[in-house]
């Protein structure tokens, strides 16, 4: 391809809208384009990236024997209500109605739809195991867009979906697309982990686990452990706590007793945080209590966890098995404890108490008073107050002991790419996929799920491969695999050895992109800085002499070599 007529618009500063490193440097590189929040144009340069992802994900999805299928992205509502994902999915799920008064969503995902597919098509054991895939534009309504396609509105993502007749079968295929995704990703010339992940609102009965780029730009958390391979992202890790072990265990009367020694009230002007107890009285936060209000399906239920650790409300949501769940905004806050936010307390409350592992598990603690302006001293959880349930609702901490082997855990940043789902019979179920077993019985299918951001996928290359001046595309992916830059090209001679070495290296099977601009030399190596192709060939006043300049991305000097050799170094990539 001549970049004289390709549209690669570069920009010289960086867009004051990027946040992200590779946000910034696929916008001045000529990749994409906004066109509104969320919402991007992949120009040519960054739909050849795509192309070159996608055709190394049909690669491996077709050597476990998944087969390529293309569903509407308009989907009817009815098909989420009867899953019971129409409610759940909440505002990100863009919904909109024909001219006749149909509701439908533009999909995020295709569950529905294609278990729908296969329970009209697949009725007979013999046609189980059954992988179908599709890449695809996806539509998801994000309240703040942010960080270019890392999270967008309207993204490419590759989703597949298995039926198997049972679970030995749908573990089999988990496993073959597990290591599908690890070839994926290391061919994409990735750092990344596979760790375990919670289901969130895909849902299903078995485990699930997402693949995640390693990168200080993520906005996940990924929980691992220094001694073992034990690996989790935020909202799924454990952690072990030798305060909580005896909670594991917790014992309690159905209701508080009335001999012990009641909590002493404190007089706690303005004190509303656990910043200013702790400054103001003295305390560790380990001895206080936060007690969050939440609404659960529209019932408020009161929350526990020690001073300093943060709640975790996909733990929370999934003990209560509620389809919603946020914080009580301050009226709800007041009517349930009596007082503002920053002084509820457990004590005298007549909602479901529960309460973390560590919190349950101390001797004694300080509480909010449900009183504007007092806390409570010699607060003893299971004794003053009846606790409805017990568990790990709070996030695992860095240093905190591995719930495996007890070694520290460690924190790092990461981009999610992949998330692979044990459905189980959760869309067969409600949708009516059955089969006929051999015994003439109708069962139902066992299902997985299993999605790649292809779009994500390109911003977490362009961010784990970006240097000083521009990107650095592994060989695999990259737009073109050769740069070949003519220094003037009104020179006969730099003209003549350009086009001669343009078709050779296209007549070897290479992506080529021929720099035959009329701009000034630092403009071009500028723009090949920023495009960040994986080897650069320089045309200048060495073609009288038969000589070229090879460079190599990454390596700080280019070399001086024979125009040969350069076919030679071209014909062994």
């Amino acid at each position: 391809m001549r970049q004289q007529h390709m549209l690669i618009p570069t920009l010289r500063d960086d867009p004051a809208e990027a946040e992200a490193i590779s946000h910034r440097l696929l916008l001045r590189a000529g990749y994409i384009r906004q066109l509104a929040a969320g919402i991007y144009t992949y120009l040519p340069l960054g739909l050849r990236v795509m192309k070159k992802i996608e055709a190394i994900i049909r690669e491996e999805m077709e050597a476990i024997g998944a087969q390529e299928l293309l569903m509407p992205a308009m989907q009817p509502a009815e098909l989420w209500e009867t899953s019971g994902r129409y409610g759940i999915y909440g505002p990100e799920l863009i919904r909109l109605k024909d001219r006749h008064g149909r509701a439908f969503a533009l999909g995020p995902t295709h569950e529905e739809v294609v278990t729908t597919l296969v329970a009209a098509e697949i009725h007979s054991h013999r046609k189980l195991p059954l992988t179908v895939y599709q890449i695809q534009t996806k539509f998801r309504d994000e309240r703040r867009p942010r960080f270019g396609l890392m999270r967008g509105r309207e993204f490419v993502m590759k989703d597949a979906y298995s039926f198997d007749p049972d679970w030995e079968g749908l573990d089999r295929t988990y496993r073959a697309m597990e290591e599908a995704y690890h070839r994926i990703f290391s061919r994409c010339g990735l750092d990344y982990r596979a760790v375990e992940a919670d289901s969130g609102a895909i849902g299903g009965e078995g485990g699930s686990h997402e693949f995640m780029a390693l990168a200080e730009s993520g906005e996940d958390t990924i929980v691992s452990c220094a001694a073992c391979s034990y690996a989790a992202n935020l909202e799924k890790a454990e952690a072990a706590s030798p305060e909580a072990a005896d909670a594991n265990g917790f014992q309690q009367t159905d209701a508080p007793s009335h001999a012990a020694t009641p909590p002493e009230r404190l007089h706690t002007p303005g004190m509303r945080t656990i910043a200013e107890l702790t400054e103001q009285l003295g305390l560790s936060p380990r001895q206080l209590v936060k007690t969050l209000i939440y609404v659960a399906d529209g019932r408020p239920v009161a929350l526990l966890v020690r001073g300093d650790r943060e709640a975790n409300e996909v733990k929370l949501a999934r003990q209560l098995g509620c389809e919603s769940l946020e914080l009580a905004d301050a009226e709800t806050t007041r009517q349930v404890t009596g007082a503002p936010v920053g002084f509820a307390g457990p004590v005298g409350l007549t909602i479901p108490i529960l309460a973390d592992l560590e919190a349950a598990a101390m001797a004694e603690a300080v509480t909010g008073a449900n009183e504007a302006d007092y806390h409570l001293s010699g607060v003893r959880p299971g004794v003053h107050f009846a606790l409805e349930a017990v568990g790990d609702f709070r996030n695992a901490g860095e240093s905190d002991p591995c719930p495996r082997c007890g070694g520290r855990l460690v924190f790092r940043r990461g981009i999610e790419m992949g998330h692979v789902f044990k459905l189980g019979t959760k869309y067969s179920r409600a949708l009516g996929a059955l089969y006929t077993d051999e015994d003439g019985r109708r069962r139902e299918m066992i299902m997985g799920c299993y999605g790649i951001g292809v779009s994500r996928l390109l911003a977490a290359i362009a961010e784990q491969h970006a240097g000083e001046s521009g990107l650095r595309w592994p060989a695999a992916v990259a737009p073109f695999r050769v740069h070949l830059l003519v220094v003037a090209p009104r020179d006969e001679t730099q003209r003549a050895a350009a086009d001669q070495l343009y078709g050779r290296l296209l007549a070897l099977g290479l992506d080529v992109l021929l720099d035959d601009r009329e701009e000034r030399p630092g403009v071009k190596f500028k723009d090949a800085d920023l495009i960040g192709l994986p080897v650069r060939i320089v045309i200048g006043r060495g073609a009288a002499d038969g000589l070229v300049e090879w460079r190599t991305s990454g390596e700080p000097e280019a070399e001086t070599i024979p125009l040969p050799e350069a076919l030679e170094r071209a014909a062994r990539l």
